[in-house]
């Protein structure tokens, strides 16, 4: 059986032969454990991957996000690392005030994607391929107008929020689209909308305001034919049901900061828990012995059928010992 074909299996709950998996590396992992990293990638290699974009106008960027000092991404949105292998902060938004609203210019370089390129990649290989599209309209709005301002923004309901928030939706429409339109299994967007315990904002507020262009992306996914995931960071309870009622197909997010078992009781079988191991504590700190039960939680609480698949992120602090047992304990 193919990657490409387990995954389906997965996310369709019709029972896999094992469970897929995809690793997740940043570039903090590539510099400090290089050649555990690569030993980990060829032992378990990924049933998921994402296709490049191949853009005939490249991005307008300057610098790289994961380097020491400034970058800039194709909003022009500046971003300070203090330390390299981490994605920056922007501590100067472009909209400082409702004037600055016109200074704002959508990046249509990422709306320049070579369709027959990706669709060559997609026939090439046997796994399953994700769109290399990251619509993030409550993340982008803040690093437009900044994190402080973004709240006070959402509060007030301002005429001038509104264009904004329209804009940045109706931009990431149109690449969503445009990525549906190739052979990519399935389509993608994220927005970190939890804190250690709670949402960021209300339930309420978010299903008024957010809800609605969320559905738009996934209702776009399923009318050409395309899984659609999302990724959400942490305590994200309130809105799991929200996302379910829209179709969303599988999830990423910390599941281990929400609690395995209570969310297997309210959503098992209902959406693909896609991944993750807890990386604040069990990869990290964590004994092997603890690794292990982690994953027999996961696995105990959320699978049925299928329905989850085994993603983990090597990042800051983890453990490359305990990576690899994460992979080697879904394999058992």
């Amino acid at each position: 059986m193919t990657s490409r074909q387990l995954v389906k299996k997965a996310l369709e709950f019709d029972t896999p032969p094992r469970t897929p998996r995809q690793l997740w590396s940043l570039p903090w992992a590539e510099f400090h454990h290089p050649e555990q990293l690569k030993k980990i990638r060829a032992e378990f290699p990924d049933d998921i991957i994402t296709s490049p974009a191949f853009y005939k106008t490249p991005p307008k960027t300057i610098g790289d996000q994961y380097a020491l000092g400034n970058y800039t991404d194709e909003w022009g949105c500046v971003f300070q690392s203090r330390e390299p292998g981490y994605i920056g902060e922007v501590k100067e938004p472009l909209i400082k005030t409702w004037a600055d609203l016109d200074k704002v210019a959508a990046p249509d370089e990422l709306l320049t994607v070579d369709v027959e390129k990706v669709n060559d990649f997609c026939r090439a290989s046997d796994k399953f391929i994700i769109s290399d599209v990251l619509a993030r309209p409550f993340e982008r709005i803040q690093f437009l107008r900044g994190s402080e301002n973004t709240y006070m923004d959402i509060a007030l309901g301002s005429g001038e929020f509104k264009t904004l928030l329209e804009k940045v939706h109706n931009f990431f429409v149109q690449e969503i689209l445009l990525w549906a339109h190739t052979d990519v299994d399935a389509l993608f967007f994220m927005d970190d909308w939890g804190g250690q315990k709670s949402l960021l904002i209300s339930p309420e507020t978010w299903r008024s305001v957010f809800k609605p262009l969320y559905k738009e992306y996934i209702d776009i996914a399923h009318n050409h034919g395309k899984k659609i995931f999302m990724h959400s960071d942490g305590c994200i309870t309130d809105i799991i049901g929200d996302l379910v009622e829209l179709g969303l197909d599988a999830l990423n997010s910390q599941v281990f900061c929400m609690g395995p078992e209570n969310l297997g009781g309210k959503f098992r079988g209902k959406l693909t828990f896609w991944g993750e191991i807890d990386r604040q504590h069990i990869l990290p700190e964590g004994s092997k012995q603890e690794v292990v039960d982690a994953v027999e939680l996961f696995k105990r609480s959320l699978g049925q059928n299928g329905g989850i698949i085994a993603q983990c992120e090597f990042g800051p602090g983890a453990k490359p010992e305990n990576v690899c047992t994460v992979f080697e304990q879904w394999n058992k």
